[in-house]
């Protein structure tokens, strides 16, 4: 199969591209995907780099084998994903490229096509530019897509002018994340917060015409027009939507900072028990919430699919030794994170902030797990000090290789050479995992202290408190009392110490 890449009339040579296997589904586009061009030297780029519009093999996700009717019932968007190159390598730019498919994917479309151009910056005016946008209408309609993705944020008139081109509806990436996390929310906090993520992108994007363009007349204006019912405050429709969507939005900020208010609380009185606070962070679908199940045998939802957990799920567990502790899954991270989420759920994200250890598991299979960790680390470290001032540092963090029965030995090698201190599992075979509750106990802070105290046999209350909430090492039966020897929390050991 051989890809022409053309430069308005004139057509570039063909590259050879048919050891590539045209499989369809995302999981086969990650592995076929080839580069069709050289990538450019230092300076300026080629000028058939900078006019290429290059078409990523294998994105199609195009089902088969199914009914018209069955297809009528599931409704999926056809789209095709556009990203513009402007620095990184070209497996950089294709695994980009790969990770917005699962999204659209999760989001319920249908990938279709995937193309990128290689350019120094994105077109101020449609992206892409107008002759690519041109080249991108006649994609749409041989495919016949109904959507456009952009692998990127687009400002308000880069909107309106690539759909003006493309005559399709246009989205960009930040668009389709607040879809799937819109799709994905399920407690009130959770919807309270994508809804004020989603108003707060939607806001300068309001668009309108014809009547909702018109003003009403203010006051005595309109006394020579329409009449009774005519006069008002000299709004149009729009003006009054963006004024709604403003009352809205001031309404949902008080109402996440009141459940806030309950979160603390609950979070405060965890810190208080002396119990041992660890949070799984790391990117989405990297396996956190299956290592959850795995530490501690909790029964969480564990889906193949992006931003499956929404919510922080605290879970108890006990170690070997005996010691309990809470661990939290937390919201997981993405390139490019809409700056809309991260305000929004910074209340949840606080979690990681209070957490005596991090957690930090990583996609072991994914094409590029170091740069998972840089845009993870990235979100922690402006959530930590937005939480706890400028100064602070984020806690002890325990870095963890997952999926590693589903990554190949070369990849391991390399991960193991650029990070040797990680620790290498599978959630979802065990292997590993026994290890690593050894290496969190290890980490995580002792919430208790050792105590060797004598216990007047009238205060036989306060042995059962060390039998119950300590560790009891050995006991002693002497003339004045109990000799107790052992471990206990720090609020038990300031009583013993007071007798």
């Amino acid at each position: 199969m051989a890809i022409f890449l053309t430069n308005g009339g004139a057509a570039l040579a063909p590259v050879d591209n048919s050891d590539a296997i045209d499989e369809p589904g995302v999981g086969a586009s990650v592995a076929n995907m080839r580069t069709t061009y050289q990538t450019p030297t230092d300076g300026e780029l080629a000028l058939e780099d900078r006019a290429a519009l290059k078409r990523v093999a294998g994105l199609s996700t195009e089902l088969a084998d199914v009914t018209e009717v069955e297809y009528r019932q599931l409704r999926l968007e056809r789209v095709v994903l556009v990203g513009v190159w402007t620095d990184g390598t070209a497996q950089e730019a294709d695994a980009s490229m790969a990770e917005l498919a699962a999204l659209a994917e999760t989001a319920g479309s249908e990938v279709l096509e995937g193309l990128i151009q290689r350019r120094q910056k994105p077109d101020p005016a449609t992206y892409i530019g107008s002759g690519k946008a041109i080249e991108l209408r006649e994609i749409v309609l041989a495919t016949g897509a109904d959507t456009v993705i952009c692998d990127g944020e687009l400002s308000p008139a880069q909107l309106v002018a690539l759909e003006k081109a493309v005559k399709v509806k246009v989205i960009d990436r930040t668009a389709l994340i607040l879809d799937i996390f819109a799709q994905h929310a399920t407690s009130r906090e959770g919807k309270a917060q994508v809804a004020l993520a989603q108003m707060e992108y939607m806001l300068p994007r309001l668009r309108g015409w014809g009547e909702s363009m018109s003003r009403q007349a203010g006051g005595r204006a309109g006394g020579a027009g329409g009449g009774v019912g005519t006069r008002g405050p000299g709004e149009t429709k729009i003006e009054t939507d963006r004024r709604r969507i403003r009352e809205r939005m001031s309404k949902l900020r008080r109402e996440i900072r009141e459940m806030k208010t309950v979160r603390d609380t609950k979070r405060s009185r965890r810190l208080e028990s002396d119990t041992p606070s660890v949070a799984i962070v790391g990117y989405t679908n990297a396996g956190k919430s299956s290592l959850l199940n795995a530490i501690t045998g909790a029964g969480v939802l564990v889906q193949d699919a992006l931003f499956a957990t929404l919510e922080p799920t605290t879970r108890r567990g006990t170690f070997d030794d005996g010691r309990e502790f809470v661990i939290t899954d937390t919201v997981g991270f993405v390139r490019h994170l809409p700056t809309q989420l991260v305000e929004a759920f910074r209340s949840t994200l606080e979690e990681v902030a209070d957490a005596d250890l991090l957690v930090h598991v990583v996609d072991g299979s994914d094409l590029a797990p170091l740069a998972q960790i840089e845009a993870v680390r990235a979100v922690i470290g402006e959530v930590v000090a937005d939480h706890l001032g400028d100064t602070a540092s984020a806690s002890p963090e325990l870095m963890v290789i997952n999926k590693i029965d589903a990554a190949g030995d070369l990849a391991l090698a390399q991960l193991r050479r650029a990070l040797p201190k990680a620790l290498f599992v599978s959630a979802h075979t065990g292997d590993g995992v026994a290890t690593l509750r050894e290496a969190i106990a290890g980490a995580v802070p002792r919430g208790d202290v050792p105590v060797d105290v004598v216990i007047p046999y009238e205060r036989g209350d306060l042995v059962a408190r060390i039998h119950t909430e300590g560790q009891v090492q050995s006991t002693e039966h002497l003339a004045d009392g109990t000799r107790v020897v052992g471990r206990v929390p720090h609020a038990l050991a300031a009583v013993l110490l007071a007798l």
